[in-house]
């Protein structure tokens, strides 16, 4: 029975496991950051090579192939290099590159059709159909949007304090926390040039650190639940990330006849996801997306905005639902898988590019067993 070394890499942490063709994880590994894009190429391959073999262990048996999953997968990168460094591990076939966007969908998954959106620093939405990107929208970066996702509502809170120190927003509690979070004291007497010395170390602090760092404020928004700005960024975020689900959705009704069709329908275990028509967000139209329509498919999210705590989770959903054309209580409610990674969806894809049959039960030897090993 053949083995094989399935890897989620991300800018942060990389994870690695290896599996045989019964989706039997027999190892798993972690390490730092592993996608060369953001961390660059040779700190990259030293962290996929510590976590892979950690997931071998002491003793590791040869493996056919390695299925990478990490962002910038349509990149030409060179596998050859990977390939090299995996054959001293054991390695006898070829290294795969996938999407990390496919890897967090079959994380909660096993079937070929169906909807992600993921929401992490960045923010992305995609439409699989065959076990294929059909569809993407967003995930361009601080720069162009990841609307929704942590930088952005770190940005947003970031602009709600200085707008509120200086009287052009609404007071928000907001101020408070992130003063503290940056060690900063309020004294509404101290001013330099007419402005607050607050709201100048403020300026100071936070252009002295990358822009991308401006995600650290991003759980604070959280942090104040009755808190009227707070709120307002929290639904804010909710409806950039349903106009990127909506954006990518057209065409899934036709993709779910297609896989009744082919007899990979609906499966046991995996939350159903009515037709609903569009729901009415701001500059919906806009980004192209009128509707948002799956039948019967999975949706998947993933990435800390929507996992931890539910509350961004559950504004899209609401915003979602508040669009149905049907009769309220004639549908399904809405319900999303949530994925804290892309591992199981990396050893999913693993089996699947190699011919090998992923149904109910091997998709859940492949969660229990790598449940067991985390």
């Amino acid at each position: 029975m053949p083995n094989f070394l399935a890897i989620d890499a991300g800018g942060t942490s990389t994870r690695a496991a290896i599996l045989n063709s019964s989706g039997l994880c027999l190892g798993y590994g972690t390490a730092g950051g592993g996608n060369p894009v953001s961390r660059g190429f040779e700190p990259a391959l030293e962290a996929l090579t510590q976590a892979s073999a950690a997931a071998l262990g002491d003793a590791p048996a040869p493996f056919s192939e390695v299925l990478l999953a990490m962002a910038g997968a349509s990149l030409e990168l060179p596998t050859q290099l990977f390939r090299d460094r995996f054959a001293t591990l054991g390695l006898a076939g070829n290294v795969m590159i996938e999407s990390d966007l496919l890897a967090a969908f079959y994380s909660g998954t096993h079937h070929d059709h169906g909807c992600a959106l993921i929401a992490g620093t960045g923010a992305v939405g995609a439409r699989i159909a065959g076990s294929r990107l059909a569809a993407v929208a967003d995930g361009t970066g601080w720069l162009l949007g990841d609307a929704g996702a942590g930088f952005w509502l770190g940005r947003e809170v970031a602009r709600a304090v200085a707008s509120a120190l200086d009287g052009r927003g609404q007071a928000t509690s907001l101020t408070g926390l992130v003063l503290a979070e940056l060690d900063i004291t309020l004294d509404p007497g101290a001013r330099t040039q007419g402005r607050l010395r607050a709201q100048q170390q403020l300026i100071l602090k936070v252009y002295e650190r990358s822009a991308i760092e401006l995600s650290r404020f991003a759980p604070l928004v959280f942090a104040a639940p009755d808190d009227i700005v707070a709120r307002d960024i929290i639904e804010r975020a909710a409806q950039a990330l349903a106009r990127t689900l909506l954006a990518v959705s057209e065409g899934a009704s036709d993709e779910a006849a297609a896989d009744g069709a082919a007899g990979d329908g609906p499966g046991q275990a995996v939350p159903l996801v009515p037709p609903f028509a569009g729901a009415a967000l701001p500059g919906a139209q806009a980004a192209g997306a009128g509707s948002f329509r799956m039948t019967d498919q999975p949706l998947i999210f993933g990435g800390s905005v929507l996992t931890k705590g539910g509350t961004v989770a559950s504004a899209v959903v609401d915003l979602l639902t508040a669009g149905t054309a049907e009769p309220a209580g004639t549908t399904e409610p809405i319900t999303p898988v949530l994925v804290e990674d892309g591992m199981v969806g990396a050893a999913v894809l693993v089996l699947k590019r190699n011919g090998i049959e992923v149904d109910a039960s091997v998709f859940a030897r492949i969660q229990g067993s790598l449940a067991a090993l985390r």
